[in-house]
């Protein structure tokens, strides 16, 4: 084995790969429209909340708006687009997890208190 392909094993055993195989990182720009996007959903998210007959589904389309904000901050601001699925997958196991508990205990706490389960 020739001391380049060594040297090359070695860096990608290392971490030192460069990201050929994953696609370059993005301009500045691209981040730029990124935060502008975040603060677009931002914003719809406050004109949901003080918008009267969204009430009834105020959590569920918070919880969307949530979803895509956390997606885009892991993917491109923390550049797991261009690392490993595992970390991925990481990641979206820690929001579903997070989604489950949070309709749990809306579920515990709003909706099973209104039923009378005793008779």
């Amino acid at each position: 084995m020739s001391s380049e392909a060594m040297a090359g094993n070695m860096a990608h055993d290392q971490g030192g790969d460069s990201h050929g195989e994953h696609g370059s990182h993005a301009s500045p720009g691209f981040y730029w429209a990124i935060g502008g996007i975040l603060t677009v959903i931002t914003a719809v998210e406050v004109a949901v909340f003080y918008i009267p007959f969204l009430a009834s589904v105020l959590v569920p389309i918070l919880l969307v708006l949530s979803g895509a904000k956390f997606a885009l901050v892991v993917m491109f601001f923390m550049h797991l687009k261009y690392d490993s699925r595992i970390f991925s997958g990481v990641f979206l196991a820690g929001l579903v997890l997070a989604a489950f508990m949070t309709v749990a205990l809306i579920i515990l706490y709003h909706v099973l208190p209104n039923y009378d389960l005793m008779g």
